[in-house]
Protein backbone atom coordinates (compact mmCIF):
# COMPACT_ATOMS: atom_id res chain seq x y z
CA UNK A 1 0.00 0.00 0.00
CA UNK A 2 1.51 3.29 -0.88
CA UNK A 3 2.47 5.77 2.04
CA UNK A 4 0.11 8.96 1.65
CA UNK A 5 3.33 10.65 3.12
CA UNK A 6 5.58 9.53 0.60
CA UNK A 7 6.83 12.35 -2.10
CA UNK A 8 8.89 9.57 -4.12
CA UNK A 9 8.42 5.86 -3.72
CA UNK A 10 11.05 4.06 -6.20
CA UNK A 11 12.63 0.69 -6.15
CA UNK A 12 14.77 -0.52 -9.03
CA UNK A 13 15.06 2.51 -11.11
CA UNK A 14 17.33 1.90 -13.83
CA UNK A 15 18.49 3.29 -17.43
CA UNK A 16 20.82 2.56 -19.84
CA UNK A 17 22.42 3.73 -23.50
CA UNK A 18 23.07 1.03 -25.41
CA UNK A 19 25.42 -1.21 -22.95
CA UNK A 20 26.40 1.31 -20.55
CA UNK A 21 23.99 1.72 -17.54
CA UNK A 22 23.50 4.82 -16.23
CA UNK A 23 21.31 4.49 -13.37
CA UNK A 24 21.34 0.81 -11.98
CA UNK A 25 18.29 -0.39 -9.89
CA UNK A 26 18.10 3.03 -7.01
CA UNK A 27 15.41 2.93 -4.83
CA UNK A 28 14.50 5.92 -3.04
CA UNK A 29 12.17 7.06 -0.78
CA UNK A 30 11.26 10.90 -0.14
CA UNK A 31 8.98 12.22 2.15
CA UNK A 32 6.31 15.39 1.35
CA UNK A 33 8.09 18.72 2.10
CA UNK A 34 11.82 17.20 2.64
CA UNK A 35 14.41 18.49 0.97
CA UNK A 36 16.67 15.88 -0.07
CA UNK A 37 19.80 16.69 -1.76
CA UNK A 38 22.32 14.64 -4.27
CA UNK A 39 26.02 14.16 -4.04
CA UNK A 40 28.44 12.83 -6.51
CA UNK A 41 30.84 12.88 -9.07
CA UNK A 42 29.46 14.38 -12.76
CA UNK A 43 28.30 11.65 -14.69
CA UNK A 44 26.93 9.45 -12.10
CA UNK A 45 23.45 9.75 -13.31
CA UNK A 46 22.24 11.98 -11.17
CA UNK A 47 20.88 13.98 -14.09
CA UNK A 48 18.91 11.32 -15.82
CA UNK A 49 17.67 9.80 -12.47
CA UNK A 50 16.03 13.42 -11.70
CA UNK A 51 14.96 13.51 -15.36
CA UNK A 52 12.82 9.84 -14.77
CA UNK A 53 11.24 10.97 -11.90
CA UNK A 54 9.83 14.22 -13.44
CA UNK A 55 8.97 11.93 -16.62
CA UNK A 56 11.08 13.15 -19.08
CA UNK A 57 12.72 9.90 -19.84
CA UNK A 58 11.41 6.24 -19.40
CA UNK A 59 13.16 4.12 -16.84
CA UNK A 60 14.02 0.41 -18.45
CA UNK A 61 13.42 -1.00 -15.22
CA UNK A 62 12.06 -0.63 -12.06
CA UNK A 63 8.76 0.78 -10.59
CA UNK A 64 7.23 2.91 -8.26
CA UNK A 65 5.38 6.37 -7.68
CA UNK A 66 5.80 10.11 -7.68
CA UNK A 67 3.44 12.17 -6.24
CA UNK A 68 1.06 9.44 -5.74
CA UNK A 69 1.04 8.56 -9.37
CA UNK A 70 2.27 5.20 -11.73
CA UNK A 71 6.47 6.33 -12.60
CA UNK A 72 5.94 4.20 -15.55
CA UNK A 73 1.87 4.72 -16.48
CA UNK A 74 1.25 8.27 -15.71
CA UNK A 75 3.90 10.22 -16.55
CA UNK A 76 1.89 12.62 -17.96
CA UNK A 77 -0.05 13.68 -14.58
CA UNK A 78 3.38 13.42 -12.80
CA UNK A 79 4.74 16.12 -15.44
CA UNK A 80 2.02 18.91 -14.34
CA UNK A 81 3.14 18.68 -10.89
CA UNK A 82 7.08 18.82 -11.11
CA UNK A 83 8.93 22.16 -10.97
CA UNK A 84 12.16 21.44 -13.01
CA UNK A 85 15.31 23.80 -12.57
CA UNK A 86 17.84 22.61 -15.02
CA UNK A 87 21.67 22.89 -14.94
CA UNK A 88 21.41 25.44 -17.95
CA UNK A 89 19.49 28.48 -17.88
CA UNK A 90 16.84 27.95 -20.31
CA UNK A 91 14.98 30.82 -20.98
CA UNK A 92 14.62 33.52 -23.75
CA UNK A 93 17.46 36.45 -23.58
CA UNK A 94 15.41 38.64 -25.47
CA UNK A 95 12.76 38.67 -23.47
CA UNK A 96 12.15 40.53 -20.54
CA UNK A 97 11.39 38.75 -17.31
CA UNK A 98 7.78 39.49 -16.82
CA UNK A 99 7.45 38.37 -20.76
CA UNK A 100 9.22 35.01 -19.79
CA UNK A 101 7.18 34.21 -16.88
CA UNK A 102 4.09 34.99 -18.78
CA UNK A 103 5.32 32.69 -21.68
CA UNK A 104 5.98 29.82 -19.36
CA UNK A 105 2.34 30.87 -17.35
CA UNK A 106 1.27 30.14 -21.28
CA UNK A 107 2.63 27.11 -21.77
CA UNK A 108 1.29 25.38 -18.82
CA UNK A 109 -1.91 27.01 -18.91
CA UNK A 110 -2.09 29.22 -15.72
CA UNK A 111 -5.36 30.17 -14.80
CA UNK A 112 -5.78 34.26 -14.01
CA UNK A 113 -1.68 34.45 -15.59
CA UNK A 114 -0.96 38.29 -15.08
CA UNK A 115 -1.90 37.97 -11.26
CA UNK A 116 -0.14 34.93 -10.80
CA UNK A 117 2.94 35.91 -12.38
CA UNK A 118 2.80 39.41 -10.53
CA UNK A 119 2.67 37.54 -7.84
CA UNK A 120 5.86 35.21 -8.95
CA UNK A 121 7.41 38.25 -9.21
CA UNK A 122 7.13 39.90 -5.85
CA UNK A 123 7.93 36.09 -4.08
CA UNK A 124 10.63 36.18 -6.19
CA UNK A 125 11.90 39.70 -5.65
CA UNK A 126 12.06 40.64 -9.34
CA UNK A 127 9.37 43.15 -9.23
CA UNK A 128 11.87 46.19 -10.14
CA UNK A 129 13.44 44.54 -12.66
CA UNK A 130 11.05 42.59 -14.62
CA UNK A 131 11.16 44.74 -17.54
CA UNK A 132 15.18 43.71 -17.77
CA UNK A 133 15.95 41.76 -20.46
CA UNK A 134 16.96 38.30 -19.23
CA UNK A 135 19.98 38.34 -21.32
CA UNK A 136 21.47 41.15 -19.11
CA UNK A 137 21.00 39.41 -15.67
CA UNK A 138 23.38 38.69 -13.92
CA UNK A 139 24.21 34.66 -12.47
CA UNK A 140 22.08 35.34 -9.01
CA UNK A 141 19.23 37.06 -11.11
CA UNK A 142 18.95 34.69 -13.84
CA UNK A 143 18.89 31.79 -11.13
CA UNK A 144 15.96 33.49 -9.62
CA UNK A 145 13.96 34.07 -13.07
CA UNK A 146 14.48 30.28 -13.51
CA UNK A 147 13.58 29.54 -9.89
CA UNK A 148 10.51 32.18 -10.37
CA UNK A 149 9.15 29.96 -13.97
CA UNK A 150 9.63 26.65 -11.86
CA UNK A 151 6.93 27.75 -9.56
CA UNK A 152 4.30 29.48 -11.36
CA UNK A 153 1.86 26.73 -12.00
CA UNK A 154 2.24 25.85 -7.89
CA UNK A 155 4.24 22.43 -8.44
CA UNK A 156 3.86 19.99 -5.65
CA UNK A 157 7.68 18.80 -6.46
CA UNK A 158 10.21 20.79 -7.35
CA UNK A 159 13.72 19.42 -8.90
CA UNK A 160 16.37 21.46 -9.05
CA UNK A 161 19.63 20.26 -11.19
CA UNK A 162 23.14 21.80 -9.62
CA UNK A 163 20.96 25.35 -9.28
CA UNK A 164 23.57 27.38 -7.42
CA UNK A 165 26.77 26.90 -9.72
CA UNK A 166 28.69 29.76 -10.81
CA UNK A 167 26.62 31.96 -8.53
CA UNK A 168 28.04 34.56 -5.78
CA UNK A 169 27.43 33.36 -2.07
CA UNK A 170 25.41 35.83 -1.37
CA UNK A 171 22.78 34.66 -4.00
CA UNK A 172 23.20 31.27 -2.41
CA UNK A 173 22.50 32.19 0.76
CA UNK A 174 19.11 34.04 -0.58
CA UNK A 175 18.36 30.87 -2.79
CA UNK A 176 18.56 28.65 0.39
CA UNK A 177 16.42 30.97 2.19
CA UNK A 178 13.37 30.42 -0.62
CA UNK A 179 14.19 26.75 -1.09
CA UNK A 180 13.86 26.29 3.00
CA UNK A 181 10.45 28.76 2.90
CA UNK A 182 9.02 26.48 -0.04
CA UNK A 183 9.45 23.34 2.00
CA UNK A 184 8.44 24.53 4.83
CA UNK A 185 5.26 25.32 2.89
CA UNK A 186 4.64 21.64 1.75
CA UNK A 187 6.72 21.51 -1.30
CA UNK A 188 9.18 18.54 -1.97
CA UNK A 189 12.56 19.80 -3.20
CA UNK A 190 14.99 17.26 -5.03
CA UNK A 191 18.21 18.93 -5.71
CA UNK A 192 22.24 18.17 -7.09
CA UNK A 193 24.71 19.89 -5.84
CA UNK A 194 28.66 19.95 -5.25
CA UNK A 195 28.66 22.45 -2.71
CA UNK A 196 29.13 20.49 0.90
CA UNK A 197 27.80 23.42 3.04
CA UNK A 198 24.73 23.20 0.72
CA UNK A 199 24.32 19.35 1.00
CA UNK A 200 24.45 19.92 4.74
CA UNK A 201 21.69 22.25 4.49
CA UNK A 202 19.60 19.47 3.53
CA UNK A 203 17.04 17.32 5.30
CA UNK A 204 18.24 13.68 3.45
CA UNK A 205 21.09 13.05 1.21
CA UNK A 206 21.97 10.47 -1.26
CA UNK A 207 26.07 9.01 -2.81
CA UNK A 208 25.03 8.10 -6.55
CA UNK A 209 28.46 7.21 -7.94
CA UNK A 210 28.36 5.92 -11.71
CA UNK A 211 24.96 4.68 -11.82
CA UNK A 212 25.05 3.27 -8.18
CA UNK A 213 23.54 4.49 -4.89
CA UNK A 214 26.17 4.15 -2.48
CA UNK A 215 24.92 5.79 0.68
CA UNK A 216 22.06 7.91 1.78
CA UNK A 217 20.84 9.01 5.28
CA UNK A 218 21.05 12.28 6.94
CA UNK A 219 24.09 14.50 6.75
CA UNK A 220 24.81 13.20 10.88
CA UNK A 221 24.03 9.56 9.17
CA UNK A 222 26.27 9.45 6.84
CA UNK A 223 29.05 10.53 8.87
CA UNK A 224 28.66 8.12 11.19
CA UNK A 225 27.76 5.01 9.31
CA UNK A 226 30.93 5.99 7.22
CA UNK A 227 33.37 4.00 9.31
CA UNK A 228 35.65 6.81 9.22
CA UNK A 229 38.43 8.67 11.79
CA UNK A 230 40.00 11.53 11.19
CA UNK A 231 42.91 14.04 12.71
CA UNK A 232 44.36 17.25 12.03
CA UNK A 233 47.38 17.35 11.51
CA UNK A 234 47.59 21.63 11.50
CA UNK A 235 50.90 24.05 11.49
CA UNK A 236 53.45 25.41 8.59
CA UNK A 237 54.77 23.30 6.68
CA UNK A 238 51.53 20.61 6.97
CA UNK A 239 50.95 20.56 2.92
CA UNK A 240 54.41 19.21 2.27
CA UNK A 241 53.99 16.65 4.18
CA UNK A 242 50.87 15.10 1.79
CA UNK A 243 52.90 12.32 0.29
CA UNK A 244 54.37 10.59 3.18
CA UNK A 245 51.14 11.03 5.37
CA UNK A 246 49.28 8.86 2.57
CA UNK A 247 51.78 6.06 2.96
CA UNK A 248 50.77 5.23 6.57
CA UNK A 249 49.13 2.38 7.78
CA UNK A 250 45.93 3.13 8.23
CA UNK A 251 45.36 6.36 6.46
CA UNK A 252 43.05 6.01 3.91
CA UNK A 253 42.66 9.31 2.81
CA UNK A 254 44.89 12.95 2.95
CA UNK A 255 42.63 15.83 2.38
CA UNK A 256 44.61 19.21 2.83
CA UNK A 257 42.35 22.40 3.70
CA UNK A 258 44.71 24.96 3.60
CA UNK A 259 47.47 24.67 6.17
CA UNK A 260 45.42 21.88 8.00
CA UNK A 261 45.40 18.26 6.65
CA UNK A 262 42.46 15.90 7.39
CA UNK A 263 44.28 12.29 7.67
CA UNK A 264 41.04 9.88 7.85
CA UNK A 265 41.06 6.43 7.85
CA UNK A 266 38.46 3.08 8.96
CA UNK A 267 40.76 1.47 11.27
CA UNK A 268 40.87 3.77 14.27
CA UNK A 269 43.50 2.29 16.46
CA UNK A 270 46.04 1.53 13.68
CA UNK A 271 45.33 5.46 11.79
CA UNK A 272 46.37 7.01 15.67
CA UNK A 273 49.43 4.44 16.27
CA UNK A 274 50.89 5.62 12.79
CA UNK A 275 50.08 8.89 13.67
CA UNK A 276 51.27 9.31 17.55
CA UNK A 277 54.52 7.38 16.03
CA UNK A 278 55.91 10.40 13.74
CA UNK A 279 58.10 12.89 14.69
CA UNK A 280 55.56 15.77 13.36
CA UNK A 281 58.16 18.61 15.57
CA UNK A 282 56.34 22.07 15.06
CA UNK A 283 52.92 20.74 14.07
CA UNK A 284 49.95 20.03 16.06
CA UNK A 285 48.24 16.45 15.39
CA UNK A 286 44.92 15.91 16.89
CA UNK A 287 41.43 14.10 16.63
CA UNK A 288 38.83 15.59 14.69
CA UNK A 289 35.81 15.80 13.94
CA UNK A 290 35.06 13.30 10.37
CA UNK A 291 32.91 16.10 8.22
CA UNK A 292 30.40 15.65 5.33
CA UNK A 293 33.38 16.38 2.87
CA UNK A 294 35.72 13.74 4.40
CA UNK A 295 33.16 11.21 3.53
CA UNK A 296 32.62 12.67 0.00
CA UNK A 297 35.76 11.74 -0.64
CA UNK A 298 36.54 8.37 0.88
CA UNK A 299 33.05 7.54 -1.36
CA UNK A 300 34.50 8.79 -4.57
CA UNK A 301 37.94 7.22 -3.96
CA UNK A 302 35.71 3.58 -3.57
CA UNK A 303 34.13 4.57 -6.93
CA UNK A 304 35.94 4.65 -10.49
CA UNK A 305 34.06 5.86 -13.39
CA UNK A 306 32.01 2.57 -15.22
CA UNK A 307 32.21 4.27 -18.90
CA UNK A 308 33.26 1.99 -21.19
CA UNK A 309 33.20 -1.26 -18.75
CA UNK A 310 35.65 -0.48 -15.96
CA UNK A 311 34.95 -1.85 -12.84
CA UNK A 312 34.58 -0.03 -9.33
CA UNK A 313 37.40 -0.38 -7.17
CA UNK A 314 36.44 -2.49 -4.09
Amino acid sequence: MTDAGLAIDVEGITKRYGSHTVVNRVGLQVRRGEIYGFLGPNGSGKTTFLRMLCGLLTPDAGSGRCLGYDLLREAGRIKSRVGYMTQKFSHYEDLSIEENLDFIARVYGVADRPAVVRRCLEQLGLTDRRKQLAGELSGGWKQRLALAASLLHNPELLLLDEPTAGVDPKARRDFWEEVHRLAAGGITVLLTTHYMDEAERCHRLAYLAYGDLLASGTPAELVRTSGLRTWRVEGTGAAALVSRLRQLPGANQVVPFGNVLHVSGTDAARLEASLTGLNLAGLHVAPAETGLEDVFIHLMERSRDNFGGKERAS
